[in-house]
């Protein structure tokens, strides 16, 4: 018997490869074993989600060349998307903007920021996109943010957490205290969606895109050390972040269910993408010509965001060789992905750790 979801979507395994907009110095390290851990870990990574098993079901398949064009008008939504000022973040936020959205732009460097808007505007003139600053490791950041567009924005009809850091040299810490991967690509979304819920809920029909990774298929939970503070383990911790990030989308879909949120959250990969996520010598490494370009690994994203049909609890990616690259599709998922207990115990924690709290059944 197939168990289902508090959305009524069956049981499915999923694999992702998350995106960003950072790139991590690699200071100390040896270029060439650089290479070859790159390397090691893509590979190992894909063979895994090779044998991860069935592709996700009881949503609806995409057309496997859906693209860009059969993206409906945007006009008049708005959007706020982490790290989009390169990579898939950048490609999501110029697509939106030439379909007719309003794009905010979170990110940390200003000048990066203004670099992307201006780049947006070069091809798109008209394009209504604004950047604001957000540090994901200081909640103070994340909350300051809510803030400022809870007091500007009539409502938020979509929200894409896509910032992340991959794997650096050392184990760093956030303003909180917490381990630094953790904090950026799991933690500070899991704030940030709580913090400006009630924009989203004020839309005709909010939608929250969540990233995660294809590292999340050798990821677990930690709860007994999740900030690594007893064994440092950049690359365990890498994992654990992203499945948490994929925990935390099919968790938000099934609170929003239960509480009557309205919410459709949605979980999407890009396969191998050309980004920043990885370090400058991994792009080295004789995988890097199997990649697609970043343009190419936002169509999940775009889709996730956009289509009509897409369902929320879902989870979108590429089709082709190991899901690395090709047709749009449903992706498979983790065995972990799927434990309903471990994502609520996740969710309790990370509310306490970020000292904030979801509402309740018809609350705003």
């Amino acid at each position: 018997m197939t168990s289902r979801t508090a959305s009524g979507l069956p049981r499915r395994r999923v694999h992702a490869v998350l995106v960003a907009d950072r790139a991590i110095p690699t200071v100390g390290t040896h270029p060439t074993r650089t290479r070859w851990r790159v390397s090691l870990a893509i590979v190992g990574a894909l063979l895994l989600s090779a044998c991860a098993g069935g592709a996700s079901v009881g949503a609806v398949r995409p057309k496997p060349d859906w693209a860009l064009a059969d993206m409906p008008s945007q006009q008049g939504r708005i959007f706020l998307i982490t790290g989009g000022t390169s990579g898939i973040g950048y490609e999501s936020a110029k697509a939106l903007a030439a379909a007719g959205a309003q794009v905010v732009i979170a990110a940390r460097n200003p000048e990066r920021g203004q670099e992307a808007l201006a780049s947006i505007r070069q091809e798109t003139p008209d394009a209504h996109v604004q950047f604001e600053a957000l540090d994901l490791a200081d909640l103070a950041s994340v909350r300051a943010l809510a803030e400022r567009l809870k007091a500007t924005l009539p409502r938020l009809d979509g929200l894409i957490n896509n910032a992340a850091i991959m794997q650096p040299p050392q184990r760093g810490t956030s303003a909180q205290g917490f381990e630094t991967q953790f904090a950026i690509n799991y933690l500070g979304h899991f704030v940030l969606t709580a913090e400006v819920l009630p924009l989203l809920r004020r839309a005709e029909a909010p939608r929250v895109v969540t990233l995660s990774s294809i590292g999340a298929q050798r990821g677990a939970i930690h709860f007994e050390d999740l900030q690594f503070a007893q064994a440092w383990d950049a690359e365990a911790a890498y994992q654990q972040s992203k499945l948490a990030c994929l925990m935390f989308a099919f968790e938000l879909q099934r609170r929003s269910d239960a509480a009557g949120w309205g919410l459709k959250s949605i979980a999407s990969h890009p396969g191998l993408a050309h980004t920043n996520l990885l370090p400058s010598q991994g792009r080295s490494t004789p995988l890097w010509r199997f990649f697609q370009t970043a343009a190419q690994g936002a169509v999940p994203t775009l889709y996730a965001a956009t289509a009509q049909e897409a369902a929320g609890g879902a989870y979108y990616g590429p089709t082709g060789l190991l899901e690395a690259r090709g047709a749009l599709g449903l992706a498979s998922v983790p065995l972990a992905a799927t434990d309903d207990g471990a994502a609520a115990r996740l969710w309790r924690v990370s509310e306490e750790l970020g000292a904030t709290r979801f509402p309740s059944r018809g609350a705003e």
